[in-house]
């Protein structure tokens, strides 16, 4: 064997070890309505590297569609909003406000995936380091804010500030806030989410009335 062909060999080994090595996202997830949505692998968790903007369960019931004030702080069922009710400005980008009721129910992510619990949260917290910086890490390096504190988006989950509805209707902190509605029930009325600031580099978790909407992202495991 000459020189030449044994460099051959090791660049190919080489780029085979490097290729194979590399951890790639998945393929584009889509769900019901046809909304296709990136994905990334984070240790053993893949995550939807977009907020949720279906508007029916995976089994095709509609999800209520609350525009009006008193509609959103008065109803307690399965319910969402598009921020300021602008959807062309918003959806895409930002995806749906959900209430707190929409996220019980465990048909709201695509087949296969589900709303994280607290210990999946926990566990792509540690993954990233621990609560005192994760929360950089979750937060894309644009669209905040500034000073969008310790932002990298080093996780590439790229999590964007979509704001809040309050259980009155109103809406508020885009560009400021998000918060990502967890399938952890507090109690009938109450649940748990994680938050994430322009101000702050940790992920933190809080309890929040049904009646407020925030953003969801799905969850499922590497088999």
């Amino acid at each position: 064997m000459n020189v030449r062909t044994l460099y051959r060999i090791i660049f190919f080994l080489v780029a085979v070890s490097l290729f194979s090595g590399c951890k790639k996202d998945d393929d584009l997830l889509t769900d019901i309505d046809g909304n296709a949505y990136k994905t990334v692998v984070i240790g053993e968790q893949v995550w939807m590297a977009e907020n949720l903007r279906v508007t029916r369960f995976n089994d095709g019931a509609a999800i209520k569609l609350a525009k009006d004030n008193d509609e959103w702080q008065n109803i307690a069922a399965p319910a969402f909003s598009w921020y300021n009710n602008d959807s062309s400005l918003f959806a895409n980008q930002y995806g749906a406000l959900y209430n707190g009721y929409a996220v019980q129910n465990e048909k709201i992510c695509p087949t296969g995936w589900h709303v994280p619990y607290v210990d999946d949260f926990l566990i792509l917290i540690e993954t990233l380091g621990g609560t005192h910086t994760a929360g950089g890490k979750l937060k894309s390096d644009n669209e905040w804010q500034e000073p969008n504190t310790g932002a990298d988006n080093s996780s590439r989950f790229s999590a964007l500030p979509a704001g809040i509805r309050y259980f009155e209707g109103t809406f508020s902190s885009a560009s400021y806030f998000t918060g990502y509605w967890l399938a952890t029930e507090v109690n009938a009325d109450t649940a748990t989410l994680l938050s994430l600031s322009y101000l702050d580099s940790k992920a933190i978790f809080a309890d929040n009335s049904k009646k407020t909407g925030f953003s969801i992202r799905c969850i499922k495991y590497l088999k």
